[in-house]
């Protein structure tokens, strides 16, 4: 298999023993047919120069990469889901393939989705829809676009199975997907071992995610370490929801095992993209209580955070658990300060008040008058130096009156970010790329009914025209 030189194989997940995950065989699948793979993600990692039937070998079938000896493994955890504990969770569909280092020398999993049964399915077939996948590609790549820390879909492959689902119409496509990202320990993997009372593998987890995503931890000693973890967990987890916000991303299901340890965004499953501002809007059609709203994601990270914090109890300190935890907020209105300014192209403000107040009185303006959320930060990126741009533009309409002149105002205060960038052909467009429902199930529709994927595509071509323009480059 011809590797680049850039391929380095470094399994150390699986080192920590039978009790962190469970050897399993990916299904024997009918059909590979390869839908999307990931090549600039590819190419950080080495494995750009397979041929597609390498990949499908790989990342179809299975077959062992060069180096990686070690069976894939189903890892254990536990969680809250809708903030009820269920000590039955595990990989139910999925399972850790192997892990490399990147260019710059970090670890990344390669985890899977839909590669069959585990022992912990319960009574799930452990599938994935190839509609699944193609919204976990979409909503990966476009988080990346705008400098969100996500995990990478690095491969979607069909595999010819009829599903049968409750939430879409059946029999429906099969997949399985390969996932990048820097860690599949989730914040239920902690919990799962202080609900078995077992300490010795929260210490040697703590050590596992010091030595390998923290290092600077080891300099740190038992409780301290502990503590350590949880306020760098805490760091990340802010800024990756921050990020969520700034893009009207809304997750759908917050649920404790759904949040790892390197704040990425994974395990995208109900997503939705705002049309418009509102606290309020759900992802999910079984979140009756609107739980996780947009609005309402920055408290879910709070509250499981505390519960990563809670299950770190028997081998820490409660005073310095609960102090790490209480760094979230000061840094989420911070991160969410600086993604905010970074979706509008501006820079910070000379007066740190008045950075809260210009966007307090964005939000106003935008929840009151019902602009499109991505249009507006389309037609208003570089700040004034868009003003005629976006008052030719066709939400030219909704800036007017009050509200909006409480906003306005304060724009001469904000000094563009690189203004530079608005002369990329994709800031010539008067309409933004979006990732709003209708627009998914369109270009899913198109899949579903003739095998067309022009649609599927262009708004893969129309998200990578986005990343250019904004040149974030790649997020963590």
């Amino acid at each position: 298999m011809p590797v680049s030189s850039a391929y380095q194989p470094d399994p150390q997940f699986f080192g920590l023993g039978p009790e962190f995950g469970d050897p399993v065989q990916a299904v024997d699948f009918p059909m590979h047919r390869l839908v999307w793979r990931d090549q600039r993600a590819a190419e950080s990692v080495g494995l750009e120069t397979l041929s597609d039937d390498e990949w499908v070998a790989h990342f179809g079938r299975f077959e062992t990469l060069p180096n990686m000896a070690q069976p894939p493994v189903a890892m254990r955890y536990h969680g809250h889901q809708f903030r009820t504990y269920n000590p039955q969770l595990g990989d139910g569909r999925g399972f850790l393939f192997g892990q490399l280092r990147d260019q710059k020398g970090r670890l990344l999993d390669l985890g899977t989705k839909g590669s069959g049964q585990t022992p912990w399915s319960r009574q799930g077939d452990g599938r994935l829809t190839l509609k699944g996948g193609v919204r976990e590609v979409l909503a990966a790549r476009m988080l990346e676009a705008q400098g969100v820390p996500t995990s990478k879909a690095l491969s979607l492959i069909e595999t010819g199975e009829n599903l049968i689902r409750s939430d879409e119409p059946s029999p429906t496509r099969s997949a399985v997907l390969v996932r990048l990202q820097h860690s599949h320990v989730r914040f239920g993997t902690f919990q799962r071992h202080a609900f078995l009372d077992a300490p010795e593998r929260l210490t040697a987890l703590v050590d596992h995610c010091a030595a390998v995503y923290y290092p600077h931890l080891q300099a740190l000693d038992g409780p301290e370490r502990a503590a350590g973890l949880v306020r760098d967990v805490a760091l990340a987890t802010a800024d990756m929801v921050a990020g969520w916000m700034a893009a009207g991303f809304v997750h759908g299901v917050l649920n404790t095992d759904n949040m790892n340890v390197t704040g990425e965004s994974f395990d995208y499953g109900p997503w939705r993209f705002l049309p418009v501002a509102d606290g309020n809007f759900t992802a999910a059609y079984f979140d009756q209580t609107g739980l996780y709203a947009y609005g309402r994601q920055p408290e879910a990270g709070l509250w499981n955070l505390k519960q990563l914090a809670g299950a770190l109890t028997p081998i820490g300190e409660l005073d310095s658990l609960t102090e790490a935890v209480r760094a979230y907020p000061p840094a989420f209105a911070q991160a969410q300060q600086a993604a905010l300014l970074r979706r509008l192209g501006l820079q910070f403000a000379a007066e740190p008040d008045d950075n809260r107040t210009m966007l307090d009185a964005m939000f106003a303006f935008m929840a009151r008058s019902g602009v499109s959320w991505d249009g507006f930060f389309h037609d208003w990126f570089g700040g004034l130096v868009s003003e005629a741009r976006a008052l030719a533009g066709p939400r030219a309409d909704d800036y007017k009156g009050e509200d909006f002149e409480a906003w306005f105002k304060w724009l001469d205060r904000f000094q563009p970010e690189r203004p530079d960038r608005l002369s990329h052909p994709y800031f010539q467009g008067a309409e933004p790329v979006s990732l709003v429902i209708e627009e998914v199930e369109a270009l899913w529709a198109k899949i579903a009914e003739d095998d067309d994927w022009s649609g599927f595509h262009q708004k893969l071509a129309d998200i990578t025209s986005l990343r250019e323009a904004l040149a974030e480059g790649c997020s963590g």
